[in-house]
């Protein structure tokens, strides 16, 4: 699975942006598919996690309301679409995809996504909120 974001930028607070990942490979093995972010000196955190076979979401608590995770099965595009946006959601934004069954029972069970669960990343897009 090969994955490719695009669609960051700079946007002034309360804006919106959508972030677009490309996806191509073997797409089926992608159970589910989430977003995460690292901000300079922090932790890459789980956002947005969809599981492709029925639909479930998982949204991070600070982002729950404001960010929409959506998927276009036809053309394997995984989309985050952010609206209020905040100075503390700037970010390296990353698509990642995880080949398990379970992942996403995993995320809902836990109330958050960890990073090692997801095989396939992309290369991230800086999103910049000032």
């Amino acid at each position: 699975v090969q994955l490719v974001e695009s669609g960051g930028g700079s946007v002034q607070a309360g804006g919106s942006l959508r972030l677009t990942c490309a996806v191509s490979g073997n797409t089926r093995s992608a159970y589910c598919m989430g977003w995460f972010r690292q901000a300079p000196g922090k932790e890459r955190e789980g956002i947005a996690a969809l599981y492709t076979m029925a639909g479930s979401s998982y949204y991070e608590d600070s982002v729950k309301g404001r960010f929409t995770i959506s998927l276009d099965k036809g053309n394997n595009l995984l989309y985050l679409r952010m609206t209020d946006l905040k100075p503390e959601d700037s970010a390296v934004y990353y698509c990642a995809a995880a080949d398990g069954r379970g992942v996403m029972a995993g995320i809902l069970a836990l109330g958050g996504m960890v990073a090692e669960e997801f095989g396939y990343w992309g290369q991230g897009t800086q999103v910049t909120v000032s």
